[in-house]
């Protein structure tokens, strides 16, 4: 985990001023830390049935679909409002920095599918949960959430209906990756 931590950068003032992103372009690309936070995040689902990870634009189609080869599972995608070009149904939610709305294709997941959803950061919560508001409406079973990493001081855990999630990274109070 020291490896992970090393490969993720803050960028202070983006997207927004106030916000410090958390970058994990130097992690994507080694590849040690890469494969290591792949399996990390796949090994508490591998005996869960998953049938589709749910990964979220943009940097949980990275590691969701890298996830969903790891589980032998399908990948569907959950994007942002007006990229989707066929029959899809949305979700509002209020994030960090304002407001948005994301999109999943009607025939995505399937009643009872088991699905385990990802993305690369649990900050307030409002992206996963409305990711999950979307399963839920299409019939699928969450197995579970996958994070890599968990802004633990926002409580974004609370969006996610009590249901079990994975978070490889947190951060402490003074915002560094504990």
């Amino acid at each position: 985990m020291e490896r992970l931590r090393s490969l993720i950068r803050d960028v202070p003032d983006f997207p927004r001023p106030g916000i410090v992103f958390k970058d994990i372009t130097l992690l994507l690309g080694d590849r040690i830390a890469f494969t290591a936070a792949v399996s990390a995040l796949a090994e508490p689902y591998r005996d869960a049935g998953v049938d589709i990870v749910a990964g979220i634009e943009s940097r949980g189609f990275i590691l969701g679909g890298a996830v969903a080869d790891r589980l032998g599972a399908g990948f569907a995608l959950v994007r942002k409002e007006g990229r989707l070009p066929s029959t899809r149904i949305s979700q509002a939610y209020s994030l960090e920095y304002g407001e948005a709305v994301i999109e999943m294709h009607a025939d995505a997941i399937k009643p009872g599918e088991r699905v385990l959803i990802v993305d690369d950061l649990l900050a307030t919560g409002g992206t996963a949960g409305a990711a999950g508001a979307l399963v839920d409406r299409l019939g699928g079973d969450i197995v579970g959430f996958a994070f890599l990493i968990e802004l633990s001081a926002l409580g974004g855990s609370a969006a996610l209906g009590g249901r079990p999630y994975t978070a490889l990274l947190r951060t402490n109070t003074d915002g560094g990756i504990a």
